[in-house]
């Protein structure tokens, strides 16, 4: 049930760490009704594996560059810029700056607890094949 939501102070909120990035949980499924909100942070090089997953992603980064593969199509974002993934679409992106920070939308619920489990299960440098096991276990799936 989506209840109101108001944050006031995001520095409040443990991020999650995922694949290099800092990810802070602004709001999830379970807040909103249906869809969840991330603010990304990390250094120059990090960033996911090239993946999919059933729910459309949105990313607008705030600050520094990021250079997104999505479906193939690859171009670097600057700050300002936006970016939108359908459902299903095999993407990536790598922080191209010394610092970078980016907006993160989902369609649904599902990120969060993906977001959750990689942190609480994997920690800091994650084993290949525990990481590759939780993002499975929360619909995602890592291509080739």
């Amino acid at each position: 049930m989506a209840r109101d939501l108001i944050i006031t102070n995001t520095a409040a909120i443990e991020p999650k760490r995922v694949c290099g990035e800092q990810i802070t949980i602004l709001a999830d499924g379970s807040q909103t009704g249906s869809y969840e909100v991330y603010l990304h942070d990390a250094p120059e090089g990090a960033g996911p594996p090239p993946h999919s997953h059933q729910w459309d992603e949105a990313f607008y980064v705030i600050s520094g560059v990021v250079d997104f593969n999505c479906g193939g199509l690859e171009r670097s974002v600057a700050a300002g810029g936006f970016v939108h993934v359908p459902g299903g679409t095999v993407h990536s992106f790598r922080y191209a700056s010394p610092t970078a920070q980016i907006l993160g939308v989902t369609s649904q619920g599902g990120a969060a607890s993906m977001f959750t489990a990689v942190d609480r299960e994997c920690g800091e440098a994650p084993q290949i094949d525990k990481l590759l096991s939780v993002l499975g276990r929360n619909g995602v799936t890592v291509a080739a």
